[in-house]
């Protein structure tokens, strides 16, 4: 039960002087943050951490969520714009926001991200504050075999998004995963694929393989057709901010339950946004009236994809906060940032510390409000951007997105993956070869192999352990009916309407 004394003294501490001067500031530096390849949440998290030392405990952690949220959105603007997710959990949406943009309707595309993100961010802060006492029993329910379930249910969406030829999008989400595989194996000091080369030993940089994938491979074909990134160079940018809230609107379906996904997603340790949003995007189109459009600048992929990636924001700090396990990792860098002012998540944090907990729940949904008012400020000049000659843009994308993979971990391996990805990725749109399966393997496959390998351990090797609770049979249910779904959909309507008709 929501304590009302508690939550209305935490939204007095929000929107009172400093906090919601801090949060809208957090906010501004997350966005900038989020918009530049390879910095990401982490690592403005970790930059901006220092600062908090000499603000008081509540508002300097305000300050710090209103950075993560503020990276969870900026992320899409320069997805948008120039095909450069500013973080992972942006990678969704540059496969329908850049061909907006691409036909001169950027204004709309940003518009429906910063409305859907805002709305996501909204509906997951106040869902938290509502049920948090039965999420946290949610995610106690979840082991590791329902983790590795969940990844399996991830991949098998590979038959969702494919477009075209099966065979070539199971080669694709097969290229993902062996690239996984590259590293020191989970729960065996193997080393795979390393090549005597200290810098592999981590595996690959999934952000250096999503700048290559993307960023690299775009500035490539842009250097092909020459012009402006907006086909045709014209000056009218096109969209307006009126027509992206009333599409954003039309779809209150997919908002609630691309939130809901968000929500329920990042509530799963290590999930993080990149799972989410490919999660819900995959479920967007199964579910459209028109699956046609996805792939082509769909604006209900963009409303999946943002909203379930503002949402995930407020699921991933249900079991930071409970547990000290963090959701992703930001949320890592966040945990630290807490036990630097003296907080250490547990149950202190829904006792004596409660104040705190509402606080940082209310500040994602104040943080909506100044997520929507400051995205759609910026959302025409931004989309002018389009409209600058590729001569100019390509090599400023080209350095950026280099410095970006380098600045990760200072690794020369991380530069070699932006490069060769940025081949790869050019010759797979090329082909026809799905870039969403290929990142569905490269973000699941990890995740599947750590958690049967640590399945397999617990049950000595007996697969029954995956069969064990009624949640790991319904995930198992949601797997098989997502696969044979496309095969046995047809034949079910055929069926009906043949008896219909007779």
């Amino acid at each position: 039960m929501v304590d009302l004394s508690v939550l209305f003294h935490a939204i007095e501490t929000v929107v009172s002087w400093p906090g919601i001067a801090l949060l809208a500031l957090g906010v501004f530096i997350g966005i900038i943050g989020g918009g530049l390849p390879g910095v990401g949440g982490a690592l403005t998290l970790a930059i901006a951490t220092p600062f908090t030392l000499q603000m008081g405990d509540i508002t300097a952690i305000i300050f710090l969520i209103g950075i993560y949220n503020g990276v969870m959105y900026g992320g899409s603007i320069s997805a948008i714009l120039f095909n450069v997710p500013g973080s992972a959990s942006a990678a969704a949406t540059t496969l329908e926001g850049y061909p907006m943009a691409r036909v001169g309707r950027a204004v709309d595309a940003l518009t429906i991200s910063a409305v859907s993100s805002a709305i996501g961010d909204f509906l997951g802060g106040v869902a938290v504050l509502a049920i948090l006492p039965v999420l946290v029993s949610i995610v106690l329910l979840f082991g590791t075999p329902e983790y590795f379930l969940v990844a399996v249910l991830g991949l098998s969406l590979i038959m969702v998004v494919s477009e075209g030829s099966f065979l070539k999008d199971a080669m694709a989400g097969g290229f993902g995963v062996m690239l996984a595989t590259v590293g020191i194996a989970p729960m065996l000091p193997t080393q795979r694929y390393t090549f005597g080369q200290l810098g592999l030993h981590n595996g690959i940089s999934f952000v250096a393989a999503l700048i290559g994938i993307f960023a690299v491979s775009e500035m490539l074909r842009l250097s092909k057709q020459g012009g402006t990134i907006s086909r045709g160079g014209d000056v009218d940018i096109g969209g307006s901010v009126r027509s992206g809230i009333r599409t954003v609107l039309s779809k209150p379906l997919t908002l609630i339950k691309s939130s809901i996904i968000g929500l329920l997603i990042g509530a799963v340790p290590g999930s993080g946004g990149s799972v989410s949003t490919f999660i819900a995007y995959g479920e967007a189109k199964r579910a459209s009236n028109n699956p046609e459009k996805f792939g082509n600048g769909s604006e209900e992929g963009i409303i999946a994809t943002e909203s379930s990636n503002n949402a995930t924001v407020s699921g991933s700090l249900i079991p930071t906060l409970t547990f000290g396990i963090p959701g992703s990792t930001t949320t890592a860098v966040l945990i630290g940032a807490l036990m630097l002012h003296g907080i250490r998540p547990g149950p202190a944090l829904f006792g004596a510390q409660i104040n705190l907990t509402y606080s940082i729940f209310v500040s994602l949904v104040v943080c909506s409000l100044i997520i929507f008012a400051l995205g759609l400020l910026v959302v025409r000049w931004a989309g002018y951007l389009t409209t600058v000659n590729t001569s100019v843009i390509i090599p400023i994308i080209i350095v950026l997105s280099v410095l970006g993979a380098f600045s990760l971990n200072s690794n020369y391996i991380d530069v070699f993956v932006v490069l060769a990805l940025g081949i790869v990725g050019y010759f797979m749109e090329s082909y026809d070869y799905s870039i969403v399966a290929f990142l569905l393997g490269l973000i699941l496959g990890p995740i599947a192999e750590e958690n049967l390998s640590r399945s397999l351990s617990l049950s000595n090797g007996s697969l029954d352990i995956f069969f064990a609770t009624p949640l790991r049979l319904l995930l198992i249910v949601a797997t098989v009916v997502i696969i044979v779904g496309p095969y046995l959909g047809p034949v079910l309507k055929q069926q009906l309407g043949s008896t219909s008709n007779a």
